[in-house]
């Protein structure tokens, strides 16, 4: 099943928000390097949506959320035929319940 990344306005938006971040902190490089792993990680979700772990604190949501892991961040997404749809990119150090607002 050969699926197409989607990625919402919203993850492109925390996409955009971790790539400043760590253009301002660090440098254009490692800020690259950041974000292109996390782009990366999501790949393979083409032809193998279901890899990524059914994600416990949306589970009251209408859609199943999953995510899969980027070094220090989640990416959060469901599967809509033919899409497998990125919802947000969590950061992990942060409080879990502050993903709810997805």
């Amino acid at each position: 099943m050969d699926l197409k990344v989607f990625w919402t306005d919203a993850a492109i938006e925390k996409l955009e928000g971790i790539f400043d971040y760590y253009k301002t902190k660090a440098s254009i490089e490692v800020a690259r390097k950041v974000v292109g792993s996390i782009v990366d990680s999501t790949i393979r979700l083409e032809t193998h949506p279901r890899i990524g772990q059914t994600e416990d604190l949306l589970k009251e949501k209408e859609k199943e959320y999953r995510f899969v892991v980027a070094g220090n961040y989640k990416v959060i997404y469901w599967i809509e035929e033919p899409y497998v749809k990125i919802a947000t990119v969590f950061d992990c150090r942060q409080n879990p319940t502050r993903m709810r607002g997805v």
